[in-house]
This record gives C-alpha cells, sequence and structure tokens, in this order.
C-alpha cells in the first residue's frame, strides 16, 4: 500500500499529520501531488467546530495547486507531470442544477476538502473532468489562489456588477480584498471598503478601494455623501456577520441590492422590511464558491496579472507545523493568506 504525509483534522482545533493510504484512484480520476494549499476562510471554520464538524475525520484544503502524478484509464486529455489547478466541486454533472452552472444545489454535490480528503497532503485524487491544466511560468502560490479568485469572479457575475456602479465591500479580509480588486477590475465606481484593522485597511487602499472606511459611525455617512445621498449600488457582504449584513440593507440605494457573501453560523438572520423591499424594489443576491467557468476565468486573470497577489503570497508553513499556522493566524493580520507548502 502506497502512503503519504497528510494532515488529518481529527478534532475541532486540533491537526494530526500522519502517514495515511495514498487515495485510491478511480478509472476517470487524477492523482495530483500538492505543492501548496491555502488556507480558506471554511477551514478556519471547521478548525473551529463551526461548519462541517460532522465529517471529521478529514484532510481539509481546497485551494490546492500541484502536478499530476496518475491518472486513471479513461483520462486521455491530461498526463504525469502537468501543472494543474482543479474545481473542487463535484455534481452529478447531469441533474438540473449541475446543467444550469449551480452544482453547489446538486444534490449528489460533495466538495474536496470539505465532503472529502482534500489538499494539506502529500496527494489528491480528484475527477479528471475538474481538473485544469495550469501555464508552468506561474508560481504555485499564486496558483494556489485560483480557487478564492473563481469565488469573486462567480460573486461578480451573481451580482451582475457593471462599470460605473458604486459599490460597498464590508470586510477587506482575503476574500473582502480580492472582491476589491475584482470590482476594480470590472470598473465599478466609487468602491468603499469597510475595514477596522489598520493592516487591512491599508492594504484595502492599495487593491483599489476609492475610501477606506475604518469608524463603523462614519460609513453610512460616507457612502451617502460619495453616492449622491442615494446609497451604494451593490454592497457586498464578505466576513459572515448577521450585524453587518443588516447594516448592508441599510448602504443600499432604493433598487439595489446586497450580494451576500460571507458565511454566518446556521441559526444566523436579520430582520428585513418587507414593505421597504416591495416599494424600493431591492434584493439579495448569494455566492459562495467559484466552479466551471469561473475557475477558468480565475486562472486567466492570475496568470496575467490582473491581481495584486504579493500579500497573499508572503505566509508559507511547512505540513508538519499546520497545527501552528491555524493557530496564529490572528497573528498575521497584514498576511491575507498563509499557504501550506507540501
Amino acid at each position: 500500500m502506497e502512503t503519504m504525509q497528510a494532515a488529518v483534522l481529527v478534532a475541532p482545533k486540533r491537526f494530526e499529520v500522519r502517514e495515511v493510504a495514498v487515495p485510491a484512484l478511480g478509472p476517470d480520476d487524477v492523482l495530483i501531488k500538492v505543492d501548496r494549499c491555502g488556507i480558506c476562510g471554511t477551514d478556519i471554520h471547521m478548525f473551529n467546530g463551526h461548519y462541517a464538524a460532522d465529517m471529521l475525520p478529514l484532510v481539509p484544503g481546497h485551494e490546492f495547486t500541484g502536478t499530476v502524478h496518475r491518472v486513471g484509464e479513461r483520462v486521455a486529455n491530461l498526463q504525469p507531470g502537468q501543472r494543474v489547478v482543479a474545481d473542487i466541486n463535484i455534481g452529478c454533472g447531469h441533474c438540473f442544477f449541475c446543467r444550469r452552472h449551480e452544482v453547489l444545489n446538486c444534490a449528489e454535490v460533495r466538495q474536496v476538502g470539505i465532503h472529502r480528503d482534500g489538499g494539506f497532503a502529500e496527494y489528491v485524487a480528484v475527477p479528471g473532468r475538474l481538473v485544469i491544466p495550469a501555464p508552468d511560468d506561474v508560481a504555485p502560490q499564486m496558483l494556489a489562489l485560483t480557487e478564492p479568485v473563481a469565488c469573486v469572479v462567480r460573486a461578480a457575475r451573481k451580482a451582475d456588477v457593471r462599470f460605473g456602479q458604486s459599490v460597498v465591500v464590508l470586510g477587506a479580509g482575503p476574500v473582502g480584498n480580492l472582491h476589491i480588486q475584482m470590482m476594480r477590475l470590472i470598473g465599478a465606481a466609487p468602491i468603499i471598503a469597510v475595514e477596522l484593522t489598520p493592516e487591512r485597511a491599508a492594504l484595502a487602499g492599495r487593491a483599489g478601494a476609492d475610501r477606506v472606511v475604518s469608524d463603523p459611525a462614519a460609513t453610512k455617512a460616507t457612502v451617502r455623501a460619495m453616492t449622491g445621498g442615494r446609497g451604494a449600488d451593490i454592497v457586498i457582504e464578505s466576513v459572515g456577520n448577521a450585524a453587518l449584513y443588516a447594516r448592508a440593507f441599510e448602504l443600499i440605494r432604493p433598487g439595489g441590492h446586497v450580494a451576500a457573501f460571507g458565511i454566518t453560523g446556521p441559526q444566523d438572520s436579520v430582520p428585513l422590511k418587507l414593505l421597504d423591499t416591495v416599494l424600493r424594489e431591492n434584493s439579495v443576491k448569494g455566492s459562495v464558491a467559484g466552479m466551471g467557468e469561473d475557475m477558468h476565468d480565475a486562472l486567466t486573470l492570475l496568470a496575467h496579472k490582473r491581481f495584486d497577489t504579493e500579500p497573499f503570497t508572503g505566509s508559507t508553513y511547512p505540513l508538519d507545523s499546520i497545527q501552528e499556522a491555524f493557530e496564529t493566524l490572528k497573528d498575521r493580520p497584514g498576511a491575507l493568506k498563509t499557504q501550506i507548502a507540501i
């Protein structure tokens, strides 16, 4: 039996780096030798016991890149040695939702690193149809950002952002920063970021925010002043905080909408003034993960350097230090992403 090193989340707050079996390879699968795997907000929720606790023990990690190690007998378009990234969303491929590019709503959906073992390991197995060849001249630490960039690609699509629209991004952490950069690429204006952490507030300005608000009490007045008194066309909540969601609805203009992205607790809710929603023709649109063509577009944008990735690539830990990497995340507010080098 072939074995490998893998970081197994055995219980909330506790990783064990173990010698485990290399994933079995089906005829349609690809075995990827992992180079880098980023720590995502979802991984942090899992580490803290707030999400997918029923799936433990599990090897998390879904922001990975690597090289093809071995392919199943029915995989004809990929070869060992190719650099790749992978779509982590495995649907049935033929139901109503899969056909509509809404794989997360498929009754059979499974996500790599969340419902099955992922990329905090030497090897990960993925269906070949979801494996995407990557350019040889893009560094692994940048390729490992493909999945989070795909998330903001999809969020922008779902929110139907147009150039010249005003956008507020609540929270300028890792994904909030990528939202800001995506809004800049689309041509949204003005872009207003709300972030309390000084290091991340500074990075939000560097990412393209026209104004960064660090005093929550000043948020509404700032948004009104920069949008002709109307309120924002779009507000993106990227934290996952119920109070911030409530604030988001206060910041949109009549006819505007809230882009719901941050993951809250399962019981969290906000009061919604239905009459205002009807009379003002407001809306809310959810989005959580990139998939399919979102991944291809994200890879293209990264390959052509459309994102400032430097704040995302400076914090790296080896696999055997993964427990320390998770426990000390809060000590690195200026590092928007921590990656595990395998």
